[in-house]
């Protein structure tokens, strides 16, 4: 079973290969009362959120925010006229947290995990977005920015995005701040990976550093912190 915020879902849920699968419409009108509909030119569904407009392309281990590529646990599914997907992966990229037990007890999705932000706070982490991970998937993005708002949260750091980002206690935090790159007008798909971030997308679990090891041994961050992930060319550490 699959409860949104201790509301049941309605609709067909199941397991296939360790990835927990929902109807998507059921799961849209749950969390913000979006529609789904079937677009059968493009054999995708696709819906508007508060966040962005969605796409999921059938049978592809991706959906689309604004026609950016985000990747997800499996394949969306059609069945019986019904579109499916992969529940941590969509609900994550909207905004929510999910949370799974064991097969026993219900999986959870848990929204409003938005977090207030002003201007200026988009304004710098859709920057050091843009000038650290350029060029990197969506995914790889939010991941960058989910390490800035972290350190916000964390006592070791500043508690803003722009004292963060400008960070000197221990040393220049970030490169683009040494070479100016901090200043260059963000892309599309970052500015879109901060407002993301900032609505409670996760994809980097805590994690508190990263580098890309092509342009940094990182001695100190492999010897001192936890390994999480590789999201692209950034390894990932709590």
């Amino acid at each position: 079973m699959v409860t949104v915020d201790g509301e049941e879902l309605s609709g067909l849920a199941f397991v296939q290969e360790d990835v927990t699968y929902v109807q998507l419409s059921a799961l849209l009108e749950a969390m913000g009362g979006w529609e789904a509909v079937w677009d059968d030119q493009a054999y995708a569904a696709t819906a508007e959120t508060d966040l962005f407009t969605l796409t999921v392309p059938f049978q592809r281990s991706h959906v689309l925010a604004d026609a950016h590529p985000y990747e997800t646990s499996g394949n969306s599914l059609l069945l019986s006229g019904r579109t499916y997907v992969p529940l941590r992966s969509v609900a994550n990229l909207l905004g929510a947290r999910v949370e799974f037990i064991d097969w026993d007890t219900p999986v959870k999705v848990l929204t409003g995990q938005q977090r207030a932000y002003t201007e200026d706070d988009l304004y710098w982490l859709s920057r050091i977005i843009s000038a650290e991970s350029k060029g990197e998937s969506l995914r790889g993005q939010i991941a960058v920015g989910n390490v800035i708002l972290n350190r916000v949260d964390s006592a070791e750091f500043p508690n803003s995005i722009r004292e963060v980002i400008f960070d000197r206690k221990n040393g220049v935090q970030f490169e683009p701040v040494s070479n100016q790159a901090i200043y260059d007008e963000p892309t599309e798909q970052s500015v879109l990976a901060a407002r993301l971030a900032l609505a409670g997308v996760d994809a980097a679990a805590g994690s508190l550093y990263f580098f890309n090891p092509a342009l940094s041994q990182g001695l100190w961050v492999r010897q001192n912190r936890a390994y999480y992930a590789t999201i692209g060319c950034h390894m990932f550490f709590r």
